[in-house]
């Protein structure tokens, strides 16, 4: 099982554990171009790629892209106050080639869930714990993100990535899934190093674990 799986897999304790403030902007406009830019990548898999190496630490593209269905319907079922858990780490009912078809109604349905402003102040249940909305808004933002750029490079792609949007998740996450304690409930690898003048995504990315 790798560190991903941990995420999915392991059940956090109940209590609150420490986050950050919520952001001070309304981050669910991040969220939803997220979700826009996992699906447009995730559409442009080819059949010849399905068994190609991803980043993502034993994922290749056909068990990314399975995975990212699932986190897409998950982030609707947190939305709603449910258990996470009640969502499978991975859409093992699609057939290769239909996670884009399937992307499309999760999507859906992530706007509609999180369409209600009231959801920020929400105290929401993750695989790692209980935080407000906003937090969980960027801490998928996050998640969605660095898979899109485990697909992208896995398949050569080179999204459009907005570095404004990165910026604002990395303030967040560097303290919602901190450096020291990887191996526990944060499921990514050791922090990577890159250089302060190192282009957005890749600070995001190596801040998971990830070698840009």
């Amino acid at each position: 099982m790798n560190k991903i799986e941990q995420l999915t897999e392991t059940t956090p304790s109940d209590s609150t554990h420490a986050v950050p403030a919520p952001p001070s902007f309304d981050p669910r406009a991040d969220l939803a171009t997220a979700v826009e830019l996992a699906g447009r990548t995730l559409a442009a898999v080819r059949p010849d790629q399905y068994d190609a190496p991803t980043p993502c630490e034993e994922f290749d593209v056909r068990r990314l892209s399975s995975h990212l269905v699932a986190v897409v319907r998950r982030i609707s079922v947190i939305g709603r106050g449910e258990d996470p858990f009640s969502v499978p780490s991975f859409a093992d009912e699609i057939a290769d080639g239909a996670w884009a078809a399937a992307w499309e109604p999760g999507a859906r349905e992530v706007a509609k869930v999180w369409a209600d402003p009231g959801i920020l102040g929400r105290q929401l249940r993750l695989p790692i714990g209980v935080v407000p909305g906003a937090v969980a808004a960027a801490v998928y933002t996050h998640e969605l993100t660095v898979h899109t750029w485990d697909l992208a490079r896995a398949t050569g792609q080179d999204p459009d990535w907005d570095a404004a949007l990165i910026e604002r998740v990395i303030d967040v996450v560097r303290r919602a899934l901190p450096a020291e304690t990887r191996g526990g409930r944060i499921p990514f690898a050791e922090v990577v190093a890159v250089g302060p003048e190192a282009p957005a995504i890749d600070r995001l990315v190596a801040w998971a674990g990830r070698r840009p």
